[in-house]
């Protein structure tokens, strides 16, 4: 039986994975003009003595990619100016606020304390005020405007390249562009609403460190955040909050309330510790230096995921009610954990059903009334509104937290496979809650949520992944369940199934996946072939030309986009260097001293 249920999934999930593959595809070849499918995001560009960053991207891009190649974008060190920026918008706030307060009485001339959150310091006229503070900021802002475009240090060596096709981004995108495998780094653009503006400014040299400092604080918080939850949920036991409370007994002993407490308690008390918990991650992620609002929800979910699968299904089946199951479980033998968390795992049955109702069933209830913005809406509105733009701030429904959302959906998934033989009288829970999410979150992001960027299913290979390791992992424990009751033919005839499942991965992973991290060739040529017959006249360059400005920039004439000529109207690409080597004579190039191997500067024809 077990064999039957595995092959059924293995059916419905490639299957599945065929289905969104093809959507994807589809969507892709049927979407409309986007910056994105023009332009790469290019990174770690080595330095050059005689040319700058700009000069040397336009250099490389024309020389490599001379038939393609369109314009590119620097990538500047913005984020002091991003911040004076938002400091400005809230000082012309509170002048728009104080000016209104002063049309509705003009009689009374608007006052404000200078001191911290105004509850201090000198009394001044709150409009002349705020007039000479914006004043003061906007020559703060010009002059740190120059400063970014002129000071080298706050110039990134990274560039956004745009191509005159498809077909050319593709190939850019898809390849190694030098002979060393560390510069030069090419990568799909974000779309430009996607794009984390904040973390371009990052060396990229500081990101694997950064990644690394954040792996080992991830694996900290995970493991030792089980403490505080095996202590908690130790204290979730009534008789122990007698005694650590003495003065609810009374409540306590109620024979109403009792079983209420007794059932609900435990995941009421995980559930509100792991309300930070997404933010938490979330924050780790902008750390690790990931350049687009897709990218950190995607890892956020990843970490998300395995810190749900280590303390809320394992930490609650190992610690329970008792701290020494978790002493006993560390000081056991590798090869007795699954024997361990086997036996452990019938009789947390209850434990997860009551948290399916108290996170699962109640979060789809209360995302249907959207509690939460709701009441933050009002506390805005009560202290923090005082213009029409705040109050639309305050109304904005904000998109769906798909870093937050997802592992919480998976984690049920996780729960289904791993109870389905243990004790189906969990199934129907689930279900019941599969069925309302479906309804309510399909409302939810048509009618409701705002779309933050498009992705094009991109997330679903790592939905794949968590699924699969869901598998594995309720087969895994299914042996060591049958291993504590005396069945070892049975175990043994199971054990080829996370073998199996491990290779189905793979053979998914293989058939689909490319599709998710790479753009056919093939259907990039039959949309720029289209797309030249049905509007001839296109002018691509005016079309990305802001495209990927940083939002500071957008509205001065002082950032532009740095294009070139025409290839066919400019066959010389002009550089800066002084030094250059002259090759054999039969050659049509000129090597350039001070470039990577494969660059070179064309002559003019004779």
């Amino acid at each position: 039986m077990c064999y039957v249920f595995t092959f059924w999934v293995f059916f419905v999930l490639f299957h599945e994975y065929k289905v969104v593959t093809t959507m994807r595809l589809r969507f892709l070849a049927n979407q409309n003009r986007r910056p994105d499918q023009y332009t790469v995001l290019v990174r770690n560009v080595p330095p050059d003595p005689d040319e700058t960053v700009s000069e040397h991207v336009e250099h490389f891009f024309a020389v490599n990619h001379c038939d393609h190649y369109l314009s590119h974008q620097i990538v500047y060190n913005a984020n002091h100016l991003s911040g004076l920026v938002e400091k400005k918008k809230g000082l012309q706030n509170w002048l728009i606020y104080y000016e209104n307060k002063h049309a509705k009485n003009p009689a009374k001339k608007p006052t404000m304390k200078t001191g911290l959150w105004g509850l201090w310091g000198q009394r001044v006229d709150a409009i002349e005020y705020y007039k000479k503070e914006i004043e003061e900021l906007c020559k703060q802002e010009d002059e740190e405007r120059q400063k970014v475009i002129t000071d080298p240090n706050s110039i990134m060596p990274a560039a956004f390249v745009s191509f005159k096709t498809r077909w050319g981004a593709a190939v850019c995108a898809q390849t190694q562009q030098t002979s060393n495998p560390t510069v030069w780094l090419t990568e799909w653009a974000p779309e430009p609403r996607d794009v984390y503006w904040a973390n371009l400014a990052i060396p990229y040299v500081e990101l694997s460190v950064r990644r690394l400092i954040i792996a080992v604080s991830f694996f900290f918080l995970t493991f030792f955040f089980m403490v505080p939850i095996a202590i908690v949920q130790s204290l979730a036991n009534l008789d122990d909050i007698e005694k650590v409370l003495p003065f609810l007994k009374p409540i306590i002993e109620r024979n109403s309330l009792r079983p209420v407490i007794q059932g609900f308690l435990p995941g009421i008390v995980l559930k509100i510790f792991l309300i930070l918990l997404p933010t938490i991650l979330m924050a780790m992620s902008k750390i690790e230096g990931h350049t687009s609002l897709s990218g950190l929800d995607r890892k956020t979910a990843t970490k998300y995921y395995v810190f749900l699968f280590v303390n809320v299904f394992l930490g609650s089946v190992i610690t329970g009610t008792a701290f020494q199951q978790l002493d006993n479980f560390i000081h056991q033998s590798a090869n007795k954990i699954p024997e361990v968390v086997g036996e452990s795992i019938p009789m947390k049955a209850t434990f997860f059903m009551t948290y399916i109702m108290v996170d699962g069933w109640a979060g789809v209830a209360a995302e249907v009334l959207r509690l939460k913005p709701l009441v933050i809406f009002h506390i805005k509105n009560a202290f923090l509104v005082r213009t029409e733009h705040d109050r639309e701030q305050a109304m904005d429904p904000g998109s769906l937290d798909f870093y937050n959302t997802e592992p919480r959906l998976q984690l049920y998934f996780l729960l289904g496979l791993v109870y389905a033989v243990v004790t189906p009288m969990l199934l129907p829970f689930i279900i019941v809650f599969f069925s309302l999410a479906y309804l309510v979150f399909r409302h939810q992001i048509i009618n409701v949520y705002n779309q933050q960027y498009e992705s094009g299913a991109q997330f679903w290979p790592d939905v794949h992944m968590r699924l699969i390791i869901a598998l594995m992992v309720s087969q895994i424990l299914l042996l060591g369940l049958l291993s504590t009751q005396e069945a070892e033919k049975s175990t043994i005839a199971l054990l080829p199934l996370p073998v199996l499942s491990l290779w189905f991965h793979y053979v998914c992973k293989g058939r689909f996946e490319p599709a998710f991290v790479k753009f056919p060739l093939q259907d990039a040529m039959v949309k720029d072939t289209l797309e030249r017959a049905n509007d001839p006249t296109l002018n691509l360059r005016d079309y990305l030309k802001g495209a990927y400005v940083h939002p500071v920039f957008q509205k001065n004439d002082i950032y532009e986009l740095v294009t070139i000529d025409e290839e066919e109207k400019n066959p010389l690409v002009v550089t800066k260097r002084q030094s250059r080597m002259t090759t054999p004579g039969g050659s049509k190039f000129n090597s350039s001293s001070g470039t990577n191997e494969g660059e070179f500067s064309r002559i003019p024809p004779p």
